[in-house]
């Protein structure tokens, strides 16, 4: 470690002997690199900030009424795309760049150079852009900056109106051709359907289900013939046991009440009627007594038909006529008599029936080779009209979807800019950063002349100790000699040494001035423009 210490202790002894290329070096680099940094144009940065508030109240209201696009998806998209040649030629007409291009390549330069000089940036979840651009021109910066935000929120705004458009375009021509599509196989089912009319089943079961249906009623109006046929056998025999009269009127008629008139169902009415009126009001009421009226009528006029009945069968007992009236005949044979027509006429409905049905059942099998084919292809039909019927309605409901949709954006919009920072000229330039330039190559022309003395001391080293001129030839050195004053050693590296802090100083008054001039405008560069203006 002592070693390395004393090696690095004659290196700087070294460098400091070969000082003077330390001078060489710095004046030789740094005046230059000065001037060249003084002579930089200056840039002036413009910047604005913008918040996108993409929490709009009509959203949660429209919720499952109309399509629903994601905002922040559709604002990163137009981040992305910003910087796209379409955006920087429309900026590049809007602050006027595109007249300084004489020809293709210098407006293709002044279009790369705005790709990469304007810089969009985003606070994260805030939704805060933020636009920036240096030129060398504080006006044009500002320009470009509001040529940018311009775009950059129109094209967000446009890009959801012309979707709307575009959807409503494409909505509007895909329902049309379906709507043709539609036409076309109404007709298709039309002619078909008039083709096939008389020989196409009126249900959707298909061929054999309308066969086991037929079937199926043919045999249950069968039975029902056969359950129809018995009943009627049944009541024949009942009809043929039982005798037709009652033989002498007197020995079955015991009181006027067992014998049936026209008038006993009016009479029964009315008794009804009065039941229901005492009731609800008295004897004396003009309703009851109404009714009372009528009843006794009645009455009268059957007392009069059963009088007229008895002088009639008198009559006829006296001349021994065998004709016997309608209230002499057995109720019981004529309820017989009666429900035997109804059975045969029940018999001869069936029996149509049951001819009917096996008729259909003999002419759906034979189409057994025919209907199977014309039904299979009214199935085809059915189901692409069934199919395009859906799909016309269902683009339909999404147009309707689509018109709310477009309605609601025309109305408010689902995405607000607000400028937070509007773009404004700046008054200072921003960079460039000549301190630190200063700084950087005032190092450089340091250390280029410490490597040049260093590299200088290594070519043509000298001995500044004992110690290394014993490591150097490996023989011990017991002592030393100085100078002595009168050869002017001692006077000479003192002068060597004040030109060297006399040039440093001269370079750091120098360094001193290039800065204070750009730090200081006002008060230094203003007074010398007066000056030389």
């Amino acid at each position: 470690m002592q070693e390395l210490i004393e090696q690095i202790v004659d290196y700087l002894k070294g460098i400091w002997i070969k000082r003077r290329y330390i001078i060489i070096a710095t004046w030789a680099i740094c005046p230059l690199g000065w001037y060249f940094v003084a002579q930089l144009p200056n840039v002036y940065e413009s910047s604005a900030r913008v918040y996108v508030d993409t929490q709009s109240l009509l959203r949660p209201l429209l919720r499952g009424l109309t399509v629903e696009t994601n905002p922040d998806t559709q604002i990163r998209l137009m981040v992305q795309t910003l910087l796209s040649r379409p955006n920087l030629e429309r900026i590049s007409r809007m602050t006027d760049l595109d007249v300084q291009a004489n020809t293709t390549e210098e407006y293709d330069k002044i279009i790369e150079d705005l790709k990469k000089d304007l810089k969009i940036s985003s606070a994260g979840r805030e939704n805060i852009f933020t636009l920036s651009i240096e030129d060398k021109d504080a006006e044009t910066a500002k320009n470009i900056v509001q040529s940018a935000l311009t775009v950059f929120i129109e094209n967000t705004l446009g890009e959801t109106r012309s979707d709307s458009d575009e959807a409503q375009k494409f909505l509007n021509a895909q329902i049309r051709d379906y709507e043709n599509r539609l036409l076309a196989a109404e007709g298709r089912l039309t002619n078909f359907k008039q083709k096939y009319g008389n020989v196409l089943l009126n249900n959707s079961g298909g061929f054999y289900a309308t066969l086991n249906q037929e079937k199926e009623q043919l045999e249950r109006a069968e039975l029902q013939l056969a359950e129809a046929q018995t009943r009627l056998s049944s009541a024949k025999a009942q009809l043929a046991g039982e005798e037709p009269v009652f033989g002498l009127f007197s020995s079955r008629v015991q009181t006027n009440n067992s014998i049936t008139t026209t008038y006993d169902s009016r009479i029964q009415q009315l008794e009804e009627a009065m039941d229901s009126q005492l009731l609800r009001f008295t004897e004396n009421h003009p309703e009851v007594r109404e009714i009372q009226r009528r009843l006794d009528e009645l009455t009268k006029l059957r007392q009069k038909e059963i009088e007229e009945y008895y002088t009639a069968l008198k009559t006829d007992s006296s001349q021994g006529n065998n004709n016997i009236t309608s209230v002499d005949k057995n109720p019981v044979y004529q309820e017989l008599k009666i429900q035997a027509n109804q059975y045969e006429n029940e018999v001869a409905s069936l029996t149509v029936r049951v001819n009917n049905f096996k008729q259909r059942v003999i002419e759906i099998e034979n189409r057994i080779h025919s209907l199977p084919e014309i039904e299979a292809e009214l199935t085809a039909l059915n189901r692409g009209y069934d199919i395009t019927k859906a799909k016309y309605e269902e683009l339909l409901a999404r147009k309707e979807t689509a018109q709310l949709a477009q309605q609601a954006d025309e109305t408010t919009d689902k995405i607000q800019f607000r400028v937070i920072d509007p773009p404004r000229a700046a008054l200072q330039p921003s960079g460039p950063p000549r301190l630190l330039f200063f700084i950087g190559i005032t190092i450089v022309g340091i250390g280029v002349g410490v490597g040049i003395s260093l590299l200088m001391s290594q070519i043509s080293p000298v001995v500044t100790s004992s110690q290394q001129m014993s490591r150097i030839t490996g023989i011990p050195v017991f002592g030393t000699v100085s100078a002595n004053d009168s050869l002017g050693l001692h006077k000479w590296h003192k002068k060597k040494t004040v030109l060297f802090m006399l040039s440093n100083l001269v370079l750091i008054i120098l360094l001193a001035s290039f800065i204070s001039y750009f730090t200081f405008p006002d008060l230094i560069q203003a007074p010398l423009k007066g000056v030389l203006g």
